[in-house]
This record gives C-alpha cells, sequence and structure tokens, in this order.
C-alpha cells in the first residue's frame, strides 16, 4: 500500500477502521483479494511476481499492511520483497509485539518499509527506519511512504477523512471518496523525496492515475466489536475507473470488547 488510514479503537462499534490504497507499477502482475487456497482463513490480494501480499486479514482477526518508504538513493534489487512480511505476520501465531521484536534484527534484508500488524487485542507500527516497534495509540492514524503520521498532504486528508467516518453512518462510503481523490496538492506543500517535481506532484494525490503506475486497488476493512469484518477492494484502471469489486462479509473468533 501506498496509503494507509487507521481508526484504532476510535469508535466503540467499530474498534478497527482501515482505508488504503496499494499504487504500483501496473505490469506487476497481481490477483485481486481472495480466500487463498493454501491458507483457507487468509483474505488478501496477492502478488504474483513475489508471492506476497499489500493488505490482508485472517478469520482470527490477525491483520497487516505494508507501505514502502520513499528513498529512491537507497534501493536494492536484490533486497526481499517487502509483501511476504505481511504474508508471514498473518500466516504465524506470534504476537504483533514480539513479530515485530523478531523482525528488528533482519529488517535490513528489505528495502526501506512501514509495516502495521494487529490482531483482536493490539495494533503494531515498525518503520525499518527507526527500527524499533512501537504500540499504536487508540485513535486516527495515517501512513504513506514516510513515518507514521508524517503530515504530507495526503496523509492530513486521510486523517481529515477517518475522522469523518467515525461521525458517519455509512463509514466506508466516506473512506472510498477519500480514496477516489486525484488532485493534487499544491507544490508548496508536497515533500522532497529525491523524486523529482513531475513524481512529486503526481505522488502527491491520494488516487494515482496513468498507464504505467498507479493505484492498483482501493480497500476499505471494518472489524466491529459483535465480531463481523467487512472486506471490500475495488480494482482500479489506469484512469481510476473502478473495474471490479471484491467484498467479504465474515466472522472473526475473536474481536475486542
Amino acid at each position: 500500500m501506498c496509503l494507509i488510514a487507521i481508526a484504532w479503537q476510535a469508535r466503540r462499534d467499530i474498534p478497527l477502521l482501515v482505508a488504503a490504497n496499494r499504487d504500483e507499477w501496473r505490469e506487476r502482475p497481481a490477483k485481486a483479494a481472495h480466500w487463498w487456497p493454501e491458507r483457507t482463513d487468509l483474505l488478501a490480494g496477492r502478488d504474483l511476481q513475489a508471492g506476497g501480499t499489500w493488505m490482508g486479514i485472517t478469520r482470527g482477526g490477525r491483520f497487516a499492511a505494508v507501505t514502502n518508504f520513499r528513498d529512491p538513493s537507497d534501493k536494492r534489487s536484490t533486497a526481499r520483497s517487502r509483501g511476504n512480511l505481511v504474508t508471514e505476520f498473518l500466516v504465524g501465531d506470534e504476537t504483533p509485539a514480539r513479530f515485530l521484536s523478531n523482525l528488528s534484527t533482519r529488517a535490513s534484508d528489505y528495502n526501506a518499509f512501514n509495516l502495521i500488524v494487529g490482531d483482536t487485542a493490539s495494533l503494531f507500527y515498525f518503520g525499518s527506519r527507526e527500527g524499533q516497534p512501537r504500540a499504536i495509540e487508540p485513535g486516527v492514524h495515517a501512513i504513506s511512504n514516510h513515518l507514521l503520521d508524517e503530515p504530507w498532504p495526503k496523509v492530513v486528508a486521510a486523517t481529515v477523512a477517518m475522522n469523518q467516518a467515525l461521525d458517519d453512518r455509512d463509514p466506508m462510503g466516506v473512506l472510498f471518496e477519500m480514496l477516489s481523490d486525484s488532485n493534487q496538492p499544491e507544490d508548496e506543500d508536497l515533500p522532497h523525496t529525491g523524486v523529482g517535481p513531475e513524481w512529486e506532484r503526481r505522488l502527491g494525490a491520494a488516487l494515482i492515475t496513468g498507464k504505467d503506475y498507479g493505484t492498483r486497488v482501493s480497500t476499505v476493512l471494518a472489524v466491529t466489536t459483535i465480531g463481523e469484518a467487512i472486506f471490500e477492494e475495488r480494482t482500479r484502471a489506469p484512469d481510476g475507473e473502478v473495474t471490479q469489486t471484491v467484498r467479504e462479509s465474515f466472522t472473526v473468533e475473536a474481536v475486542t470488547a
């Protein structure tokens, strides 16, 4: 993913609410969200090049999502796929804190990344540039291709939208509207990450369009206190139009009270 907004224990009836866009080169093959045949409790899309995923959830309530950390001066073709970190957590049984503690010693095997992992009891963040896991505090948070809650324009907009969604009877509708925003910020508000002004403008929007690179899927996930999970993923064409929708509702085995 390249934009993730999360409300963690911020609304009594929905302890976990997530909205995310996955931005990727369009030539990279992927499969839309599905229940994995070899792991029938795992719901996620799949990167068909490296085999991992960018975001997923299990019937047991394990959740994970990843973004890269944008730094073109520090990118290795020999690094392991970051999407495998998501899969590794989802199919494992370590607590979020333990998983990230063990990850600290091998984070350098990957290009820089941000990883969010959680279960029904806790939610943690690990930024490879920080090097230490930290618990995500109850409330609203967002991340793009820098550190958690770094106030890039689309991170700020995502945080505002998530707060609005928490007050709305249809939070998923509000969040998909935010994920569909292709407006680019003013140049003076853009970060400087080393990719040049043209790419900074293009990457500044929540919804990135284009035939070569852009938003491939938009996903909203809600997990309620009564154990219902609603997962909706919308596949995007190069112009941003939705070409496929996957919606799954299921019961989580353990929930946060």
